[in-house]
């Protein structure tokens, strides 16, 4: 079993992990029931959840920024856009290996993905042994049924009364108004999905499939039994 030790309460002398696990996030409406850091918040919780698995592992601070440009008109959402979050994720992981020999990106915002495969590239160019993993909920796109379930599980005092049905229609049908418009052209309420039916069982099921899920990532990556 693993410590669950975050990097920022350790002093210097006392870092010894083989992995650093850094949650990435974003700030960004999630409807009118979810907090702002919503996306954050998943991927500290899944980074724990597998630090607490793995003696090997050490979380880092959570960043709390990502690529959120499709979010823009609802107020709250703060994003740095894709280049500055590529910049910061190449020097943050360049910084990173001068320490650990591994560094793992657990990432909770979809919207970082590509800027995350960039930076990845990079990185492993330099010879960087870098890793990006993000959960594979299904379900809802954003701020439905899924998050709202997971955020039910994690800290039900953070999530509202306020769960309404937004944009239901098929994601895929709705990316080229979305692309043109944001989100703001497709749903009004910030909701692509319906979280009415959302449940914290349902929420605790789904952390703990994907931090298996994770885990078991991790030990392929690294070739070596589980800590």
């Amino acid at each position: 079993m693993g410590g669950d030790v975050n990097l920022a309460d350790l002093t210097w002398q006392a870092v010894d992990a083989q992995v650093l696990v850094v949650p990435l996030g974003s700030t960004e409406q999630h409807g009118p029931h979810l907090p702002l850091s919503t996306d954050t918040d998943i991927a500290a919780a899944l980074a724990h959840g597998l630090a607490a698995r793995r003696q090997d592992c050490v979380v880092a601070p959570a960043v709390p920024y990502g690529a959120s440009g499709e979010h823009a008109g609802f107020a709250g959402t703060l994003s740095i856009g894709h280049e500055a979050l590529e910049s910061l994720l190449v020097e943050l992981v360049r910084s990173a290996t001068e320490t650990f020999p591994h560094v793992l990106l657990v990432n909770g915002h979809g919207g970082n993905a590509p800027t995350l495969a960039a930076a990845c590239a990079r990185l492993r160019d330099e010879s960087r042994d870098v890793l990006v993993w993000s959960p594979t909920w299904g379900g809802d796109a954003h701020a439905g049924r899924t998050e709202t379930s997971v955020m039910l599980a994690l800290n039900p005092a953070r999530v509202g009364e306020a769960r309404e049905a937004g944009a239901t229609d098929n994601l895929i049908d709705l990316l080229p108004q979305l692309r043109r418009g944001g989100l703001r052209s497709v749903t009004q309420n910030g909701v692509l999905g319906d979280p009415q039916g959302a449940t914290a069982e349902e929420g605790q099921q789904l952390i703990a499939d994907a931090i298996a899920d994770l885990e078991k990532t991790v030990i392929d990556w690294l070739i070596v039994e589980p800590a």
